[in-house]
């Protein structure tokens, strides 16, 4: 039988967006008929443990968990911005935590899939602070804060980001070629399906195929495989 999945990216939900929370809302109830749902990173705009009790992480968690219980099943992955999301949110939504990289394969395909950020080795400034947001210890001793505590570092780390980004070069916060092609031979496959970079397309690299999802905005975009054929696809997003 053959499966039809979408995948979607960087929607980077927050309380001064409810149109892209409404535009999710829509997403998925028109796709209840899917077999998956893969959430590849930056869900949210940010995330500070699986303990918030704010109106954006009540309204999404309600949103998914309905999704999944209408028969899709739903993969997430961490983001940047969501890396702190864990086994407790993706219990309350019955959904499967995703690590990045992952593969995984549908109808033959081995799909390659990654939140996208591990393949910008260009920008070492990040990097650098990957490594540490990544690191278990580290991320303990943030979630042992208060959640006042970590909604003030979560607001500094947002603000810092934007005018870190706005200093760089726009080819050192994209992917580096070489890095593409070693996580793709690694994982044996000739598609790569990643978000991060806010810049949908589809690219002919030298182990295959690199799709790139788009963020969510005034548009929205989606991954659609079906039958063996992906589509990347755009829609309004009504503001």
């Amino acid at each position: 039988m053959t499966e039809r999945c979408f995948f979607i990216s960087d929607l980077h939900l927050d309380e001064s967006r409810p149109y892209v929370t409404a535009a999710l809302a829509e997403f998925l109830d028109q796709r209840r008929d899917a077999a998956a749902l893969y959430i590849l990173g930056d869900l949210f705009e940010f995330w500070i443990g699986d303990d918030d009790n704010t109106a954006i992480a009540t309204e999404v968690t309600r949103l998914l968990a309905d999704y999944r219980q209408s028969g899709p099943k739903v993969y997430v992955m961490h983001g940047n911005r969501d890396f702190l999301l864990g086994e407790g949110f993706a219990s309350m939504i019955g959904a499967e935590l995703l690590p990045d990289p992952s593969v995984i394969e549908i109808d033959g395909s081995r799909l390659l899939l990654m939140h996208g950020d591990s393949l910008c080795t260009r920008d070492t400034e990040y990097q650098a602070f990957r490594a540490v947001a990544r690191d278990p210890n580290w991320q303990a001793s943030i979630l042992a804060q208060s959640l006042e505590a970590r909604r003030e570092l979560a607001e500094n780390l947002r603000k810092s980001s934007q005018d870190a980004g706005s200093r760089k070069a726009d080819d050192i916060m994209d992917v580096t070629n070489s890095e593409v092609l070693k996580s793709m031979e690694a994982a044996r496959s000739t598609t790569l399906i990643h978000g991060h970079t806010h810049r949908p397309a589809m690219h002919d690299e030298a182990a295959g195929t690199r799709w790139v999802l788009g963020d969510w905005d005034k548009t929205g975009w989606y991954i659609e495989l079906e039958d063996g054929n992906i589509k990347l696809i755009e829609f309004d997003i009504n503001q």
